[in-house]
């Protein structure tokens, strides 16, 4: 029995290592800077990386991965989105690591290549403020990767819908969540052409998980607010925001961090929601 039970916490160990290496600390990145298959991605505004940057890191800004229209924030097809990683020099096969500056930026990245397949995927714990302390090397010179190939392996069941949110919101199961701020959440402020939330939303704001040293909260204590919210394991969750960039640290945290199973993006958020008149709002 002893020796079962044993077993049975180093198998859980070994599961909670596993899930919690998509979040890698200064420590490990630059341990890790020789290997040739790492592609470190800054998902910074243009113009901080051209002030400094991660050395060896080349930039890749999200609304470059999105439509023009009317409706802002929606994401390019999958094909299209892969041609422009290719041509950056990202292939789905390389070790990826995002970072910016609050982990909001480099959560929407991570989302997007989660949803492309990519399998070997990181996100930088402290974001650009941990590598600086450090006094890790840093640049302004920028990187340019040679051009390759990305094949995707389109993981649908990430991705959400306006109309897979109007049918699937209300069911039993499932929690529509609102990671915007109390306020925009309420209809006090916001950009979007109506203001309020999705009916049936509940709101948990996803600073929430996120220090102010840009750190990620401790997982203990981010499932407990999790829970707490009843945005639990056992549930489908849908995620949304104003145009789901903020929503993609609460993914990184709930898929790969906590190991929910069941965790999806609604793409189009509450710009597009509200564009559509018959939508209802609150």
């Amino acid at each position: 029995m002893r020796r079962s039970l044993l077993l049975f916490g180093l198998i859980a160990l070994l599961l909670a290592g596993i899930l919690s290496a998509q979040l890698i600390s200064v420590k490990d990145l630059s341990a890790k800077m020789d290997d040739e298959n790492l592609v470190i991605v800054s998902a910074r505004k243009t113009s901080d990386y051209n002030t400094v940057h991660i050395k060896g890191a080349m930039h890749l800004w999200h609304e470059d991965l999105e439509k023009p229209g009317a409706v802002k924030g929606l994401l390019k097809s999958p094909d299209d989105v892969a041609k422009i990683l290719g041509e950056k020099g990202i292939s789905e096969t390389n070790k990826i690591v995002l970072y910016c500056d609050t982990g909001v930026r480099a959560g929407r990245l991570y989302w997007v290549l989660d949803y492309l397949g990519v399998e070997d995927l990181h996100i930088l714990d402290g974001q650009m403020k941990a590598w600086r302390k450090a006094r890790k090397p840093v640049t302004k010179d920028a990187t340019v990767l040679e051009s390759t190939t990305f094949t995707p392996s389109v993981n649908a069941d990430v991705f959400a819908t306006m109309d897979y949110v109007k049918n699937n919101k209300d069911k039993a199961g499932v929690v529509l969540v609102d990671v915007r701020s109390p306020e925009e959440f309420n209809g006090e402020k916001g950009e979007a052409s109506r203001k309020g939330h999705i009916p049936g939303a509940i709101n948990f704001e996803h600073k929430q998980i996120i220090t102010e040293d840009e750190t990620l909260i401790p997982q203990a204590e981010m499932k407990s607010l999790f829970n707490n919210a009843g945005i639990t394991a056992d549930k489908e969750i849908i995620l949304y925001c104003e145009t789901s960039l903020r929503t993609g640290i609460i993914y990184f945290a709930l898929k790969s961090l906590l190991g929910y199973g069941n965790v999806k993006v609604y793409d189009g958020g509450i710009y597009e929601w509200a564009a559509t008149a018959s939508n209802p709002m609150e």
